[in-house]
Order: structure tokens, then sequence, then C-alpha cells
């Protein structure tokens, strides 16, 4: 897990695009920093945890191709 801190004006979905490459994901950072989760605008210095992004499952394959369990 990686931190993020703040600059004034930052946003979730700002933080997302900056931090994962995608502004969508955004809910993944709200969860792991539920303490500022009302916040809209964040203000400059706070230290936002980042989550390693779940693996994605390419489902245009087939299972056996896939890997892992099915």
């Amino acid at each position: 897990m990686k931190t993020y801190r703040t600059i004034a004006g930052d946003k979730w979905d700002i933080i997302a695009y900056k931090t994962l490459g995608n502004e969508k994901k955004m809910d993944l950072i709200i969860k792991e920093n539920l303490k500022y989760k009302d916040l809209f605008i964040l203000p400059a210095g706070l230290e936002i945890k980042i989550p390693d992004l779940p693996k994605e499952t390419n489902y245009t394959l087939p299972p056996w191709k896939r890997g892992g369990k099915n």
C-alpha cells in the first residue's frame, strides 16, 4: 500500500487518477480512508492511503486460459 499527501483542492477523483490512473477507482481509496469520507475537497497535507489494485480477470478468455482455479 502506498500513500499520497494531498495538496489544497484535491478531490477523490483527482487522487484516484493521479495514483491509480483511473478516476473511477476513487471508491477504493475512500474505503481505505473512511475518516475523510465526508470531505469533498481535501485540505493540503493529509496522508491518504492508496490501496493496491485488485487483479482484474480477463473474461474475454475461455476459463481454461485465464489461469488460477476455475
